[in-house]
């Protein structure tokens, strides 16, 4: 792990560039359904998806219909190739399963993947990273920012609002706990406000 990437907060979104990200993609897909169109409702679901699970663009882009549990009282999905060919389960929150039904029930294309491609059989990491993009752009986001960045975004909120390390490692499938107190730095953030105040 590199000093620079401990040192870089410059691929974190701040909670006003991804609300402002979330907007353009609602908004979108609401005028994509009155057109029933597939594009914006697909990539609001994969951004979603990102920023509410942490996944890394890989395992969004393999994901199986069947390695996520939206059974009633299921809100889980299963990473069976992750860094490492690592498994792990990772949970997610009631809003974001209600989302992938929604999505699931109005895509046109009866797929085992829930990001099927009309090329192959699932969108491909480059894909997602496009689609990720476009929407940055439309919702006036830097260009720096990627897919990764919901990463990074979804450990930093995870680690506030938990204040549980181990717990985050174990959600994004860090092998190592080091790799992932690089998101307790954002807190030190919080605490130099703070003291500001004092």
């Amino acid at each position: 792990m590199s000093s620079q990437w401990l040192m870089s907060f410059s691929k974190l979104m701040s909670e006003d560039e991804v609300k402002a990200l979330r907007n353009t993609l609602e908004a979108a897909a609401i005028i994509a359904k009155t057109k029933a169109q597939q594009g914006p409702v697909r990539d609001q679901c994969i951004i979603e998806l990102a920023l509410g699970t942490g996944l890394r663009v890989s395992e969004i882009s393999q994901l199986k219909l069947e390695d996520i549990d939206l059974k009633r009282g299921g809100n889980s999905l299963i990473v069976l190739h992750g860094k490492g060919d690592k498994q792990r389960i990772v949970k997610f929150s009631s809003k974001l399963k209600t989302l992938i039904l929604e999505y699931i029930e109005y895509r046109d294309k009866d797929s085992e993947y829930l990001f099927p491609s009309e090329r192959q059989d699932y969108m491909s990491s480059n894909a997602i990273q496009k689609a990720f993009k476009k929407w940055a752009k439309k919702a006036g986001l830097p260009a720096r920012y990627s897919i990764h960045s919901c990463r990074h975004c979804y450990a930093t909120a995870l680690l506030k609002v938990s204040r549980n390390l181990r717990l985050t490692q174990m959600q994004l499938g860090h092998s190592n706990p080091q790799t992932t107190t690089v998101y307790a730095q954002v807190l030190d953030e919080e605490i130099i406000e703070a003291v500001e105040k004092l």
